[in-house]
């Protein structure tokens, strides 16, 4: 029974190994293969335009891809510049409106500063002071370092806000050339997609090929279904902000919308993390009325969210709201905002591998010794 019992940990600790390596390789190594991976995604996505080109259109292989590339990056850029455009039109009615609410809170902060209560503080304060000598020059210092640190604060904002624009300019000549090489990659990689393809297929063991390929088809099944899923479920939120903002009479809404849009992806909060604020704000500066209105889209945001949601996922990659949210979590803490995509993604793979009884092989060689 011992030695049955080493054998076990020693296969277990194997598999770990083997495991822990491939996992660390493939973080250590994807700073530097991202472009090309990312190329070969898009090699994949223009694949049946591709041969769509080559039956219906007789195109040969080279031309058809080339043809692919073109018209998608051409839509993608139409499509982006429109967005972009419009955001920047409604940026800057945005940008012509901030005046007016600089001089609304700087009223509001004259008008808090000249109140009953603030001079009942100041005055007993002064008070306090002239009882208590003492205490003068350490009030005096502590306000004095409060200052400093609130000044420190403003001026590391506006270093991180001067050397975020800087930085931006500076990499887009680095992006240009790393969009070329994404590009390029891509064209290659679809250019030769069968030969690719069948040389990967012959890298992996006969025995474990059907096992892969089930992984493969159900996880391409999968992660199409939760790209889809997130995308309707973006649109939506959008789409009732736009609604819900026009109604409002509120300038700038599609740059609202498309905004609190994509920060629905952020778990937990979601909407919140723009919703709640503002409608506080709207409650603080006494505009009760549009304070209401936001609470209400916000109700109806979260309502329609809890109605579609499951539904959209069960049936688009059969994942539940909390395993997924857990992992967009985890996902967030450990690789930063690519994690949101990262943690769903290992979660469909582990899915996957688990229906395609990889997991259940993995563990029978652990405890018996063999694969099947």
């Amino acid at each position: 029974m011992d030695h049955m019992m080493t054998r076990r940990m020693m296969r277990g600790t194997w598999v770990t190994l083997c495991i822990t390596l491939l996992v660390g390789g493939f973080i250590w190594l994807l700073p530097i293969i991202y472009p090309f991976l990312i190329a070969w995604l898009i090699a994949y996505l223009i694949n049946p335009l591709v041969r769509w080109l080559q039956v219906s259109l007789k195109f040969p292989r080279w031309l058809a891809v080339t043809g692919a590339l073109l018209i998608y990056a051409v839509s993608g850029g139409i499509v982006l510049a429109a967005a972009i455009t419009r955001m920047v039109k409604e940026l800057l009615i945005l940008a012509e409106s901030l005046d007016g609410h600089i001089m609304r809170w700087k009223s509001w902060f004259v008008d808090w500063t000249q109140s009953d209560g603030i001079h009942n503080i100041i005055n007993e304060i002064n008070r306090f002071i002239v009882n208590n000598p003492g205490y003068e020059t350490t009030i005096h210092n502590n306000i004095d370092q409060t200052a400093q640190s609130v000044g420190s604060a403003i001026t590391r904002l506006l270093n991180g806000l001067l050397g975020g624009i800087l930085q931006l300019l500076t990499s887009l000549p680095s992006m240009g050339i790393l969009l070329v090489v994404i590009l390029t990659a891509a064209f290659f990689i679809s250019n030769q997609w069968s030969r690719n393809m069948a040389w990967l297929a012959k890298t992996v063991p006969e025995r474990f090929r059907k096992s892969f390929r089930e992984v493969w088809l159900d996880l391409q099944q999968a992660l199409s279904g939760y790209f889809r899923a997130q995308l309707v479920l973006i649109s939506v939120t959008a789409f009732i902000v736009l609604i819900g903002l026009f109604l409002l009479g509120i300038n700038s809404a599609f740059t609202y919308a498309i905004m609190i849009g994509f920060v629905d992806l952020l778990p937990y909060l979601g909407v919140g993390t723009i919703m709640l604020p503002w409608l506080l704000y709207c409650f603080m500066t006494g505009d009760t009325s549009l304070a209401i209105g936001l609470a209400v889209l916000y109700g109806v945001i979260i309502i329609a969210r809890q109605i579609i949601e499951p539904k959209i996922l069960a049936s688009s990659v059969g994942l539940d709201p909390l395993p997924t949210m857990i992992s967009m979590f985890v996902g967030l803490k450990l690789f930063g905002f690519l994690g949101l995509i990262a943690g769903p993604a290992a979660l469909i793979l582990l899915g996957a591998m688990s229906r395609a009884g990889l997991l259940r092989d993995l563990r029978n060689y652990i405890m018996e010794g063999k694969l099947r």
